[in-house]
């Protein structure tokens, strides 16, 4: 299984072995196991988007495989990128992305890039034009740590972490369900969440409000993925129903793609949703699962203190295996 130089851009460009493969490289890390060394290597991850988990455990796994990584803030620190072919750059852009990928392709052994959607065209968001723009230009790998369609370093770790608390994943079932959340957020952690799930064969449980499913390309490669592993798909719009018998539950909220970058419309269509809460009482209704959330996350409003403080919450071994995750990938994509 071959996965030097190539790019890590979404788990739907990977088969579900793997997949699996990735995830049990993790594992092994994080029970000790020494991976290929990264010593000598060097990972230049460019942020135009916030971060906190993905920025420090970034950090934190090229440190441990012996190599570096230079983090930049692309907003305060990089010249404005121009992405357009055959662009007049007679504008604000000052750059080229294809003068900075070819030579930070010079200069490291890897790219990482976090590039948020703009909210303004949802068809235009989800070409993620930023990252794939130095996908295609630089000729070392290029890895994904949120674009507007996926967040698989984010969905990598949920793989692992549900399958170091169940074991057998095939046919467990695995909600995710919409919440409510006073902004209107990107669609990439819910997208790499189901796919995740469906690499693992669950029984893959989609619970939103009408109107609020995710793309439909991606639920289609979802759908293909959890049948070909052993798994299912259905989409629910009562929340209650589908957790109830569900092994994880998973919480996130994102903006309706019919009123993408409509903040007026997605407010008014959301103003009685909030009822969408995981809480202790839902949870009750699973069997014995357990919750999860990428963070961060709004206390009371997606889900209830009861869930996070409780001992069904999952969300700091997630968090943790963010590190275990990257360090997985990183080795595999950029070691010897």
């Amino acid at each position: 299984m071959s996965f030097a130089n190539r790019d890590f851009l979404g788990l739907a460009d990977y088969a579900p072995d793997e997949v699996r493969f990735l995830i049990g490289r993790a594992l092994d890390a994080k029970r000790g196991k020494r991976l290929p060394s990264l010593a000598g290597k060097t990972l230049a991850a460019i942020f135009f988007n916030p971060s906190l988990r993905t920025r420090l455990s970034f950090q934190i796994a090229m440190d441990r495989l012996g190599g570096r990584a230079i983090l930049v803030n692309a907003g305060s620190e990089v010249w404005a990128i121009e992405y357009g072919d055959g662009a007049v750059m007679d504008g604000d852009t000052s750059e080229h992305v294809k003068e900075a990928a070819r030579v930070l392709d010079r200069y490291v052994d890897a790219l990482a890039i976090r590039a948020f959607p703009q909210f303004k065209s949802w068809d235009r968001d989800r070409e993620d034009v930023v990252i794939r723009s130095f996908a295609r230009e630089a000729k070392v790998p290029v890895i994904n740590m949120e674009s507007a369609i996926e967040h698989p370093c984010q969905g990598l770790a949920d793989a692992v972490t549900i399958a170091e608390r169940l074991g057998e994943t095939k046919g467990r079932p695995f909600c995710l369900t919409w919440a409510w959340h006073p902004k209107a957020l990107p669609l990439a952690v819910p997208h790499s969440a189901l796919l995740a799930a469906a690499h693992l064969g669950m029984e893959v449980r989609l619970a939103c409000p009408p109107g609020y499913e995710p793309d439909p390309d991606v639920l289609g490669k979802v759908k293909t993925l959890a049948a070909d592993s052993g798994g299912g798909f259905q989409t629910f719009h009562d929340q209650a129903k589908a957790i109830k018998g569900a092994r994880v539950v998973y919480a996130k909220s994102w903006a309706s793609i019919a009123r993408w970058g409509d903040a007026e419309a997605e407010k008014a269509a959301r103003k009685d949703l909030r009822a969408w809460q995981v809480t202790g009482k839902s949870m009750r209704t699973t069997a014995d699962g357990f919750f999860m959330h990428c963070l961060p996350v709004r206390r009371n409003v997606v889900v209830a203190d009861e869930v996070l403080d409780g001992p069904a919450c999952a969300v700091y071994d997630e968090a943790e295996n963010r590190i275990w995750a990257q360090m997985a990938v990183l080795s595999a994509v950029v070691g010897r």
